[in-house]
């Protein structure tokens, strides 16, 4: 069995670490690209735009701005981790185990966001769409996190195969 740069397992016949592959892959600089810069749209609307919007707002709309910003920020700071690691791991500049322990400190959870709760309405468009945003990568991310720490996804049983090899048994061939 050979091991290619990724450290997926190529063998004829065996499963390939899809995870590890799309974490080094056009892909997950895609992915990358997209995360830092939500990052910094986010950071320059909070300090910008978005200070003079949430000026504007009801009390209660105030509030869950509050609630909401306080949400995003660390959301996106754990996704900018994760990030900034996975791509250490695909320059070679740190091991998958190095960058595993590492990872296990970044929270990927985070508090959840309600868009259909008290407030969400209220609060400006801007934020709401880069909520939204945030929350899409995340679960693309969690999804790209889990695949890695389990390369090789279960294989389902062939029904044609195991059928035949019942017939191939009950014949006695």
């Amino acid at each position: 069995m050979a091991e290619d740069r990724q450290g997926s397992m190529m063998a004829h016949g065996q499963p390939i670490a899809f995870g590890r592959r799309l974490a080094g892959s056009e892909a997950f600089r895609a992915m990358f690209r997209e995360g830092m810069a939500l990052v910094e749209e986010t950071a320059a609307y909070l300090d910008g735009d978005g200070r003079d919007e949430s000026k504007r707002l009801t009390r209660a709309a105030s509030l869950s701005y509050a609630s909401e910003s306080m949400r995003l920020t660390p959301r996106l700071m754990q996704l900018a981790s994760w990030l900034l690691l996975q791509r250490a791991v695909n320059d070679g500049e740190m091991s998958a185990e190095q960058a595993h322990a590492e990872k296990a400190k970044v929270k990927l959870g985070g508090l959840a966001t309600a868009t259909d709760g008290p407030g969400w309405d209220g609060l400006p468009e801007k934020l709401r769409a880069l909520i939204l945003r945030s929350m899409r990568l995340q679960d693309r991310v969690r999804k790209l996190d889990d695949a890695i720490d389990d390369p090789v996804p279960a294989v389902a049983e062939n029904p044609v195969l195991s059928q035949l090899g019942r017939l191939s048994r009950e014949s006695g061939g």
